[in-house]
Parts: C-alpha cells; sequence; structure tokens
C-alpha cells in the first residue's frame, strides 16, 4: 500500500490518518498473464490502479475482431468506464498481457473516498481528466496522422510499453499492419 500512497501523493497530500482511511477502500489482486479483468457482458464492478504488469483494453465486433483502445501499464487507471459509471455492462475486455499486481476500488468506494476527503476528488478529477486529453490525443492522432507519426507520437508518449507490448498488438494499436509496424520499426 506504500505504492498507493506514493501515487496519491504525487498529486495530493495525505495525512497518516487520511491514508489509513483511503487505503481501506481498496483490495489487492494478482492477475496472471492472459487472465480477464472484465469481459463484454458483464459487471465492471472495479476501478484498477496497475501497480505492475500490463493489460490491454479492447472491443471485439460482431465478426470478432478485435479493436484495442488503449493499453495501461504501472500507475496507469482503467476499467469500462462507461460501464463502471453507467451500472451498466461492459462492452470492452481487460486482458493481462504480463504477470501482475492491482488494486481494486469500487464505484461506492471511489464516491466515499471523494465525499470524505476534498483532496480525493480532486486526485480522481485529475486522473480523470488526465486520461481524458490522452484518449483525445488518441482520437485526433488516428483520425488525421501518418503511421510514421502515429508510431513516433506512441513511442514517445509510452517508451515503456514499446519494450513491453508484442509488435501485433503495437500494430492494432495503431491501426497498421504488421509488416507497416515493421518499416516504420526499422526507420
Amino acid at each position: 500500500m506504500d505504492r498507493l500512497r506514493k501515487h496519491i501523493e504525487e498529486i495530493v497530500k495525505l495525512t497518516d490518518d487520511e491514508f489509513e482511511r483511503v487505503k481501506s477502500f481498496f483490495t489487492s489482486r494478482r492477475v496472471k498473464k492472459h487472465q480477464y479483468l472484465i469481459q463484454g457482458g458483464d459487471a465492471a464492478s472495479y476501478e484498477y490502479l496497475i501497480l505492475t504488469g500490463v493489460f490491454r483494453m479492447f472491443y471485439l465486433d460482431e465478426d470478432g475482431k478485435e479493436y484495442i483502445v488503449q493499453f495501461a501499464g504501472e500507475n496507469w487507471w482503467m476499467t469500462d468506464y462507461q460501464a463502471y459509471f453507467g451500472d451498466k455492462t461492459a462492452t470492452l475486455h481487460m486482458l493481462c498481457m504480463a504477470d501482475a499486481e492491482v488494486l481494486c476500488t469500487t464505484l461506492n468506494g471511489r464516491e466515499t473516498m471523494a465525499a470524505e476527503f476534498h483532496k480525493m476528488e480532486h486526485f480522481f478529477r485529475v486522473k480523470l481528466t488526465n486520461g481524458y486529453v490522452a484518449l483525445q490525443r488518441r482520437v485526433l492522432s488516428l483520425l488525421s496522422g501518418t503511421p510514421q507519426q502515429r508510431y513516433e507520437e506512441f513511442g514517445k508518449l509510452y517508451p515503456q510499453l514499446m519494450q513491453k507490448i508484442p509488435k501485433k498488438y503495437i500494430a492494432e494499436y495503431l491501426g497498421v499492419s504488421r509488416e507497416t509496424l515493421s518499416r516504420l520499426y526499422s526507420r
């Protein structure tokens, strides 16, 4: 839980008593490679803070084609937010790509933390805002960027993920073929 405190305190400072209360809303979970935390059609009961490991979140269309929405590595938050906040079933899948450890919190826990501590409300707002900005940047990149630009931007923004994610999935995320990615990589 020391990692949780360090993560939170990158944005807000907590007293020892405040942190004791905050950490009571989290549970730790170990996840094996190829294990799902969320599958389409299930409830998205938890939001996850990734402590170790790498995850991929994707959508499967009716034909079984996979569309990668995002990756998450250390200190990233992830869930199917539409399902989590909307009390709906998940449309996205969240799959572990390397053995991992995560911290989980429920929406009720999150809302209670925010209600009890303005600091935590601020923390979660900053995290959601940063996530929204990253998603907007991704959409704009897909709409107007060349494959080369998308590849360079991904490498610049997420160098640690470039080393941990198989090229097949990076190509899929960037919207290019594996062959095109190989050409981009060799440049």
